[in-house]
């Protein structure tokens, strides 16, 4: 960036209404060209186009329809404090994953999930400690309070969840802060695991993945009982085998779900997951520091090369989560939910970090060796119900939650496998350091959170609805020594998130929404990298507004969002000091769509346009944000092929734009495109439903680098080839 270039942007504070205008139209032609692309033939379109408020029909929709479109939105969604409404009636951006996509897609880390999705940055490798970094809108994900299974917080870092166990993957995009109390703006992910249904369900399959992964999965469902009023779902997934970097995994995971319908009104329910993994051949973490010497990154390197990993490097986790909850129909229009929950995660890492020293790949490689262990005990309860005040309805939701969360890490003692020496990426890193588990550990962090909640949507006339809600919370956060003295403490009661929309609907499948929210983030625990390593940084206040569209029907669906996020900047300065100073400011706009050609034909596409700037600050004013690409495009398209029945052939691209790797702005990752293949197969053998798969990732065997957090990069996946067969009994 120019000098010319820092200062203009660092005169502007607010969004330029040119631009805001330009993304506005763009948005809206975006979801009139989905319109008129496609034949709807519904009544309700026709009322629509007359301009006249008139009474919506009611419209019952199935989220799981044949007809169903690739974007889901009338699938329900968990949204915390808001209660469960569809994504049609959540007035701000979402995105769902379903697990038949899942399936089809053969997901193998979290950025594999939203492949589709434009505003979601894959920042890392699968089989690694960092599989679930993703950026949504630029900004990075909460890995301590911003995933959730079945709505209960656990601690993701290092989990790869079996995706073969999950029923759907849902993305809240931006600030949740009303929703679910303290968190990072970039989002929440939420997996909600499968439960039993209606129907039994007897099935196995097994996969294959480049370069010798094996994997086994099983899913049984049943009823029994007077009139089937109990249920168990057990789901079993193994995986074993050599990576596509020469490493090794061994992971086994199971997943329970009873419930049981005790009257017509009362039903409890059990969820368990277990989950052990074993693996070896991690890929360093490669840190450009502030003394790197270039204008760029070196040479790209492929993620499948073995060049980096040294001997002893692993990364051995347990995941242990446990729910138990109650549901009670108070009245026709009232229920009562509460539910409380326990997870357990713990590590044993082995890691090198590589810290580059220039734009040839020389580096000094570090190794740190520790074990880790996180809980988290949470409760809620919440009432969710209507009531009628004269002419409008309130559609309120109003309760209270507590958690309790810890952190333990590795004594000093146990922690520094030191540095190794020097290297470079080209050459085979000749180094090794091994080490065991169970070093013992000390109580490093406790984090409570009490919170209240309400929520009111007023339903206004048939046709608009107002929105408002507020969070309440006192909040403690405290770290400790290895001698257990308190080395830092924050507390503050009342602390106040609250959240506005205002949503329109243009005819019953399609929602307008304007909506306002504010979230604040835990203040940081600063890592042993910086100058100021183990200090506790204040929390950061985050507001987010945001204007956007979704629209759902037979045949095509589409959404369009416009938003600006304010959050409290921090980065390291030139000292290496970590520090919080200013602001970033995230300005964007996303529009996707998918839409049905004829009786074979599927094509959708995603794209985000984002504009972000360090602004307020003392340092980088005006800079672009670390971690936030430019441009982001997604397509896809499928083909049911008509002379071979069952048979669907499909291919989708990603484009990500050039992301910077550091706040100085000095250094990029550049711009890259992957393009993948697939094709599923449903037939029957034995009178028994097979469905064959196949999946090419990165078809071109691209290479790139990929931002990973401030300062981290790394290489991307190589071509990965994927094979499944399922047969349903």
């Amino acid at each position: 960036m120019n000098p010319s270039q820092s200062v203009r942007r660092t005169e502007r504070s607010r969004p330029r209404p040119l631009q805001i205008a330009a993304w506005l139209a763009f948005a809206a032609a975006a979801q009139s060209a989905f319109a008129q692309s496609a034949t709807t033939g519904t009544a309700a379109a026709s009322s629509s186009a007359s301009g006249t408020e008139q009474s919506l029909p009611a419209v019952k929709v199935s989220a799981t329809s044949s007809d169903d479109t690739p974007l889901h939105l009338t699938t329900p969604v968990s949204s915390g404090a808001l209660g469960t409404r569809s994504q049609l009636e959540t007035p701000f951006s979402t995105t769902v994953v379903t697990g038949e996509d899942l399936a089809n897609r053969q997901a193998n880390k979290l950025g594999d999930v939203f492949a589709g999705d434009a505003s979601v940055t894959d920042n890392s490798n699968a089989y690694s400690a960092w599989a679930t970094y993703i950026t949504i809108r630029g900004l990075p994900i909460d890995w301590q309070n911003g995933f959730k299974i079945d709505g209960n917080p656990f601690i993701s870092y290092g989990i790869t969840m079996p995706y073969e166990n999950l029923e759907r993957v849902e993305l809240l995009k931006g600030a949740g802060g009303f929703m679910y109390g303290f968190a990072q703006p970039g989002g929440v992910v939420n997996y909600v695991t499968k439960k039993p249904g209606k129907d039994p369900v007897t099935s196995f399959d097994i996969g294959y993945r480049m370069d010798g992964v094996l994997s086994q999965h099983a899913d049984l469902s049943r009823r029994f009982g007077p009139d089937g009023m109990f249920g168990a779902r057990i789901n079993y997934s193994h995986e074993a085998g050599k990576t596509y970097n020469a490493g090794d995994i061994n992971r086994n995971s199971v997943a329970l779900a009873l419930d049981g319908q005790l009257t017509r009104d009362l039903d409890v329910y059990f969820n368990a997951i277990y989950q052990t993994s074993r693996s070896s051949g991690q890929t360093p973490a490669i840190y450009v520091s502030p003394t790197y010497v270039g204008t760029s990154l070196p040479a790209t390197i492929s993620g499948g090369s073995n060049l980096l990993n040294s001997a002893g490097q692993h990364l051995n986790t347990n995941l242990q989560l446990y729910t138990a909850g109650v549901k009670y129909q108070i009245a026709p229009d009232w229920t009562f939910n509460t539910s409380a929950s326990y997870s357990k995660s713990a590590r044993d890492r082995n890691e090198s970090t590589l810290t580059l020293a220039n734009q040839a790949g020389d580096y000094t490689d570090s190794r740190w060796n520790g074990d880790e262990g996180h809980q988290d005990i949470y409760w809620q309860g919440t009432f969710e119900g209507k009531v009628k005040t004269g002419p409008f309805t309130h559609q309120l939701v109003f309760g209270a939650s507590v958690q309790h969360q810890t952190n333990d890490y590795s004594t000093a003692a146990g922690t520094a496998g030191g540095t190794l020496g020097a290297g470079n990426l080209y050459v085979q890193n000749p180094y090794f350091f091994y080490s065991g588990s169970g070093l013992d550990k000390y109580r490093a962090s406790e984090i409570n959170q009490k919170a209240l909640f309400l929520s009111d949507t007023m339903q206004i006339t048939s046709r608009w609805s107002l929105l408002a809600g507020l969070r309440y919370t006192n909040y403690d956060q405290e770290s400790f020594a290895e001698s257990g003295a308190t080395t830092a403490a924050y507390g503050k009661n009342g602390v106040v998130t609250p959240t506005f929309a205002l949503m329109y609907k243009l005819d019953p499948l399609t929602t307008v929404y304007a909506s306002y929210v504010e979230s604040l983030e835990a203040g940081q625990v600063v890592s042993d990298i910086y100058a100021n390593g183990g200090s506790v940084l204040n929390p950061l206040r985050s507001r987010q507004y945001e204007v956007g569209i979704k629209s759902e029907h037979e045949r095509w669906s589409a959404n369009a969002a416009l938003f600006r996020i304010e959050r409290g900047a921090s980065y390291a300065n030139s000292q290496n000091v970590l520090l919080q100073d200013g602001d970033s400011i995230y300005e964007g706009v996303e529009a996707g769509g998918s839409v049905r050609l004829g009786r074979s034909w599927q094509v959708g596409g995603d794209i985000m346009l984002l504009d972000t700037w360090y602004a307020k600050g003392q340092t980088y004013n005006g800079k672009r944000v670390a971690g936030a690409p430019q441009f982001t495009a997604a397509a896809r398209v499928s083909y049911d092929v008509p002379f071979v029945p069952g048979l669907q052939l499909g291919a989708d691209a990603k484009y990500t734009g050039n992301t910077a790797v550091r706040p100085a702005g000095d250094l990029e990752a550049g711009g890259y495109m992957l393009v993948n293949l697939g094709a599923n197969y449903m037939t029957r053998i034995g009178g028994h439903d097979v469905t064959l798969r196949a999946a090419i990732d990165n078809l071109t065997n691209r290479r790139y680098w990929m931002f990973q957090y401030d300062s981290y990069i790394a290489p991307g996946d190589p071509r990965t080839v994927s094979l499944n067969a399922k047969i349903d009994f």
